[in-house]
Protein backbone atom coordinates (compact mmCIF):
# COMPACT_ATOMS: atom_id res chain seq x y z
CA UNK A 1 0.00 0.00 0.00
CA UNK A 2 2.18 2.89 1.27
CA UNK A 3 5.93 2.89 1.45
CA UNK A 4 7.09 3.04 5.02
CA UNK A 5 10.04 5.27 4.21
CA UNK A 6 10.25 7.60 7.21
CA UNK A 7 9.99 11.34 6.93
CA UNK A 8 9.67 13.77 9.83
CA UNK A 9 7.42 16.77 10.39
CA UNK A 10 9.32 19.26 12.50
CA UNK A 11 7.71 22.16 14.35
CA UNK A 12 9.83 25.22 15.08
CA UNK A 13 9.13 28.40 17.00
CA UNK A 14 11.82 30.88 16.03
CA UNK A 15 15.09 28.91 16.03
CA UNK A 16 13.85 26.35 18.56
CA UNK A 17 12.79 22.86 17.53
CA UNK A 18 9.67 22.10 19.57
CA UNK A 19 8.83 18.60 18.35
CA UNK A 20 9.45 16.19 15.49
CA UNK A 21 7.06 13.40 14.54
CA UNK A 22 7.48 10.58 12.01
CA UNK A 23 5.40 10.54 8.82
CA UNK A 24 4.78 8.00 6.09
CA UNK A 25 6.44 9.31 2.94
CA UNK A 26 3.81 7.80 0.65
CA UNK A 27 0.99 9.67 2.37
CA UNK A 28 2.53 13.16 2.47
CA UNK A 29 0.90 14.19 -0.82
CA UNK A 30 -2.57 13.05 0.35
CA UNK A 31 -4.90 15.97 1.13
CA UNK A 32 -5.24 16.59 4.85
CA UNK A 33 -2.43 14.28 5.98
CA UNK A 34 0.07 16.99 6.97
CA UNK A 35 -2.68 19.35 8.09
CA UNK A 36 -3.92 16.77 10.59
CA UNK A 37 -0.50 16.52 12.26
CA UNK A 38 0.03 20.29 12.20
CA UNK A 39 -3.29 20.76 14.04
CA UNK A 40 -2.34 18.07 16.57
CA UNK A 41 1.01 19.75 17.28
CA UNK A 42 -0.55 23.22 17.56
CA UNK A 43 -3.14 21.92 20.02
CA UNK A 44 -0.54 20.00 22.05
CA UNK A 45 1.68 23.10 22.37
CA UNK A 46 -1.14 25.64 22.68
CA UNK A 47 0.17 27.08 25.97
CA UNK A 48 3.65 27.64 24.53
CA UNK A 49 2.31 29.16 21.30
CA UNK A 50 0.18 31.65 23.25
CA UNK A 51 3.35 33.14 24.75
CA UNK A 52 5.22 33.85 21.51
CA UNK A 53 4.40 36.53 18.90
CA UNK A 54 5.21 34.49 15.79
CA UNK A 55 3.31 31.45 14.49
CA UNK A 56 5.08 28.08 14.38
CA UNK A 57 6.90 26.97 11.26
CA UNK A 58 6.78 23.42 9.93
CA UNK A 59 9.38 21.55 7.91
CA UNK A 60 9.22 18.07 6.39
CA UNK A 61 12.60 16.35 6.20
CA UNK A 62 14.15 12.99 5.41
CA UNK A 63 16.04 12.11 8.61
CA UNK A 64 18.31 9.69 6.72
CA UNK A 65 19.25 11.35 3.43
CA UNK A 66 21.08 9.24 0.90
CA UNK A 67 24.10 10.73 -0.81
CA UNK A 68 25.25 9.88 -4.28
CA UNK A 69 28.43 7.88 -4.58
CA UNK A 70 31.44 10.14 -4.66
CA UNK A 71 29.74 12.90 -2.66
CA UNK A 72 31.26 13.73 0.69
CA UNK A 73 28.68 15.50 2.87
CA UNK A 74 31.32 16.40 5.49
CA UNK A 75 34.29 18.43 4.37
CA UNK A 76 37.49 18.07 6.29
CA UNK A 77 39.75 21.03 6.95
CA UNK A 78 42.95 21.00 4.92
Amino acid sequence: MYKSTPMNLMMYVGNDLIESIPLEKGRISKPGYLGHYKRVLKEKHKALLSTVPDPPEFLVIDPNPKFQEGMNPVRQAS
